[in-house]
């Protein structure tokens, strides 16, 4: 088993959840985070001030899914996720030890 975790723009959440559930993928995490890239933060005014955000929002959503899915579910998110503009995001995929369903008790793929 995986999890995917991708950081992506957060305007491009719905596009992604869609194309997942499309997919048939039954289940996501999706949270609320804060970072910076390459791009590293950008400058803004405010009231005539300019400042400078170190720490742009983005969206971080997590998907476990069997050995087998794992570069087919990446590569949706990427493409779907795409805006071909700085701060498009990341994806990473891990490999996971064991998945444990705590309401049924069910472990490993059936867990999914």
């Amino acid at each position: 088993m995986h999890l995917i975790t991708a950081i992506i723009k957060p305007h491009r959440l719905e596009a992604v959840t869609e194309a997942l559930k499309e997919r048939g993928v039954s289940g996501l995490t999706v949270s609320e985070v804060q970072g910076f890239g390459r791009q590293g933060g950008h400058s803004e005014v405010y009231r005539g001030s300019e400042y400078h955000v170190d720490y742009l929002p983005k969206i971080r959503v997590e998907v476990i899914c069997a050995d087998a899915d794992s570069d087919a579910i990446a590569t949706l998110i990427a493409d779907t996720a795409r805006t071909g503009k700085i701060g498009d995001g990341k994806i990473w995929i891990t490999e996971l030890v064991g998945v444990l369903r705590i309401r049924t008790g069910e472990i490993g793929p059936d867990a999914l």
